[in-house]
Parts: C-alpha cells; sequence; structure tokens
C-alpha cells in the first residue's frame, strides 16, 4: 500500500510538473503588440478594381505575424491573409470567407490555439484581441473594411478568391498573391509550361475542338515512354484564373508528390498537381496535368490525370507510394460533380481517347496497379463565376448521360455542337 501511495504521489507531482512546464512555456508564446501597423501590407498587397469595388489582398509571413498577431501562427499550420475591401457601390456587401478557404480558421479557434493551460486572463486577452482582427461584415455603401482571414496554408503565389455577396449579385474576384517566407521551389511555379505558337493547334469551334481531344495520348508514360502509366481521363478549357478558383472553391490545393514525377506525357513531368483536402490529411483525390497545344477560342486546354489511391480515406497517412483505385470512372465522376458545384463550369461534355477496358480486362500501370473504364474523358468548360449548375450546357458528344452500351463505347459519334 505504500509503495502504492509513493507511486501516484510521483505521478502526481510529475503531472503537476508538466501542467506547470506548459503554463510557463504558454506564457512567452504571445504578447499584445503595441499598435498594428498594417503599411508594409498595403506595399506590396495585390489589389484589384471590378463593379466599383476595390479589393486589396497580403499574404503575412512570420515576421508579419509576430508584429500584428503577437504570435508567429505560420509555425502552426495557418496562413493568416489582411485583405481590405472598398465598396463604391450602393448597397452593403458581405465577403464570403467561405469561398477564399472553405476549411477557414475563425479567430477563435486561432487564440483557441494560443491558450495556456492556467492561462485565465491572457487567455481571455487572446480572445478578446483575435476578435477585433477578424474581417467585419458588412461593408457598407461608400465604406471601406480591412481585417484578417486565417486560411490553411499554400505555396507560393498562392490563389485567393474573394466573394462579395450583395442583393442579387455576387462580385467576384481572384488574386495570385505572393507568400512572404516559402522557400522557393520550381514545381511549384505559377508560369506553366509553354509552347511555341507554331506547334499549337487553334481550335474554333467545338467539333474541331473535339476531334484534337480525341487525338490525344490515352495515358502518361514513364520517363522513356515504354511503359504506360495513368489513364489521361479529364480535359480542363478556359483561362488558368477561373479553373484555379474552381478548384479552389472546391478545397484543391497544389500538392506535388515524388511519385507524381514518374508520370509524363508530352516529354515532360506534370505542369501542375493539385490534391483535394480530407480531413486529417487522408489520402486525397489527385489531379496530374499537363498544358496541351491546344487552344481553344484563346483559351487553354489541359488534359489531367483525376485518380485516387487504393482504400482512399481509409488507406494509410503519410504514404507516398499510392497505388491507383481501379475505378478511374468513378474518381473521375467525382470530380465533374464537385466542379458542378464550384460556380465555375460553364459546359460538359464526354469524349472519346482512354479507350475502353472493361473490368474482366483491366490495363496496368507503373507500379502494377490495374484499372478498367469506360474509356471517355470528361471535357470541362470554366469561365468566372458565379455559374449555376442548372445552367451547365450538355454537349452532345459522346452520349454518356444517356447510358453506353456495348456500341457506345466503340462509337465515336457525330463532333455534335
Amino acid at each position: 500500500m505504500s509503495r502504492l501511495s509513493s507511486l501516484e504521489r510521483a505521478l502526481k507531482n510529475a503531472a503537476g510538473a508538466a501542467v506547470l512546464l506548459l503554463a510557463c512555456a504558454g506564457c512567452v508564446t504571445w504578447s499584445a503588440p503595441g499598435s498594428i501597423n498594417d503599411a508594409p501590407l498595403r506595399e506590396r498587397a495585390v489589389s484589384a478594381t471590378r463593379q466599383d469595388v476595390r479589393v486589396s489582398v497580403a499574404v503575412l509571413g512570420s515576421d508579419d505575424s509576430k508584429r500584428m498577431l503577437g504570435a508567429d501562427i505560420n509555425k502552426i499550420n495557418m496562413q493568416p491573409l489582411w485583405i481590405e475591401v472598398q465598396n463604391q457601390t450602393s448597397q452593403p456587401l458581405w465577403l464570403l470567407q467561405s469561398g477564399t478557404d472553405p476549411d477557414y480558421f475563425s479567430p477563435l479557434e486561432v487564440a483557441w490555439s494560443l491558450h495556456t493551460l492556467v492561462g485565465g486572463a491572457t487567455n481571455a486577452s487572446i480572445d478578446n484581441y483575435f476578435d477585433t482582427l477578424k474581417f467585419k461584415n458588412p461593408i457598407p455603401p461608400g465604406g471601406t473594411r480591412a481585417g484578417f482571414l486565417f486560411t490553411n496554408p499554400d505555396r507560393d503565389p498562392k490563389l485567393v478568391n474573394i466573394d462579395l455577396f450583395g442583393a442579387r449579385t455576387l462580385i467576384p474576384f481572384t488574386l495570385f498573391v505572393s507568400v512572404p517566407d516559402d522557400i522557393p521551389d520550381p514545381r511549384f511555379a505559377l508560369t506553366l509550361f509553354q509552347y511555341p505558337d507554331s506547334v499549337v493547334t487553334d481550335c474554333h469551334d467545338l467539333a474541331s475542338l473535339r476531334a484534337a481531344l480525341e487525338r490525344l495520348p490515352c495515358c502518361a508514360s514513364d520517363e522513356h515512354a515504354t511503359t504506360s502509366a495513368d489513364p489521361l481521363n479529364v480535359v480542363v478549357v478556359g483561362r488558368l484564373e477561373d479553373i484555379g478558383a474552381a478548384m479552389v472553391r472546391r478545397n484543391y490545393h497544389r500538392d506535388l508528390r515524388e511519385d507524381d514525377l514518374a508520370q509524363w506525357v508530352f516529354g515532360r513531368k506534370p505542369d501542375v498537381v493539385l490534391r483535394r483536402e480530407e480531413q486529417a490529411g487522408a489520402p486525397a483525390t489527385s489531379i496530374r496535368a499537363w498544358l496541351a497545344p491546344i487552344r481553344f477560342n484563346d483559351d487553354s486546354v489541359y488534359v489531367a490525370q483525376v485518380g485516387r489511391p487504393v482504400g482512399g480515406r481509409f488507406e494509410r497517412r503519410g504514404k507516398t507510394d499510392d497505388v491507383l483505385y481501379e475505378d478511374v470512372d468513378e474518381t473521375r465522376n467525382f470530380l465533374v460533380q464537385d466542379m458542378m458545384y464550384s460556380g465555375g463550369l460553364e459546359k460538359l461534355g464526354f469524349a472519346n481517347g482512354v479507350g475502353p477496358a472493361p473490368q474482366a480486362h483491366p490495363r496496368t500501370t507503373l507500379n502494377g496497379a490495374y484499372y478498367f473504364t469506360d474509356g471517355l474523358r470528361a471535357v470541362m468548360f470554366f469561365a468566372t463565376r458565379p455559374l449555376s449548375f442548372s445552367t451547365v450546357e450538355f454537349l452532345d458528344w459522346a452520349p454518356y448521360l444517356e447510358g453506353r452500351g456495348p456500341a457506345a463505347s466503340e462509337e465515336n459519334g457525330d463532333a455534335g455542337k
């Protein structure tokens, strides 16, 4: 009994020491800034004007965070934005924070991350301070609002959507904003591969575009073009900012991993890789995209692989050698549905080009994984939001929406619209 009592006392003393250490450590993690000087942010902010509204956005670096927020919250996987909106319209406007980041952090969440176990009055001060920093809606007619929005981190440059909502109107902005402290990595560069004009096929109608898309390679390959890789099951058409805005609104962010570099198309690695942010870092839907040597009425055309790992969100976290989930059509269709809700999808069609591979006779890819497919590519056209999915135009190409019989998988069909 005495030995047990000694053990209990030792455990209590250890626990008390741990609490004291945590409390003392927490005491120095936050101190109220003397004043907020946003001049450095204004100097490097990216601004744009539309429909009598001007917005300015800057990403806070570590020094900005310590100076203005009292702590370097960038170290705890947050990326604060400074946003200013000048409203010269005749109606109040509301900033829709979830349009900028569907998983943004509320100010009191950020404050809670800086709390100490026995903070007491300090914790209350942190809460009050961060509550005063938030961007406050609405922006009155003729008025200006400035404040902070706490987002998930992105690489440089960060694509920032600003959606301002008013009576029967939405005023959208898409800005590319520099990220201080980001280590330069050419794999995340915004400037994608560009073709000389002499090798680009210009398409000015949907029939010629469809024909060009169906001549694209069915699949990626390895670096030496000796082994087939994942299928190229999606085509995206539009301006970079409109495509990027739609992706961000559905929680896709740039996320290049080592195994992505094994997939080659047009003699090069992917131009951009996106992944959908899943809860707790679960393995996610990935999009590997290459700029194609095709233009459609001055819009860029990207051919892409869309897939997800075997096991989906139940796969082990942190794996870098994902095995392709065999039903690639389901993943392709998931992306289509996701983009229907993005507010940026204008047209949708399905084209041949991958070639059918029935479940009884699947194809294999680089790491020995196999997949089956109906052989179609989803072709998505993007425009500046806001658009409603009820107004999406469905192209009369491969008759995917009508169901596909044995003959349909081999039929090229008419060029359609």
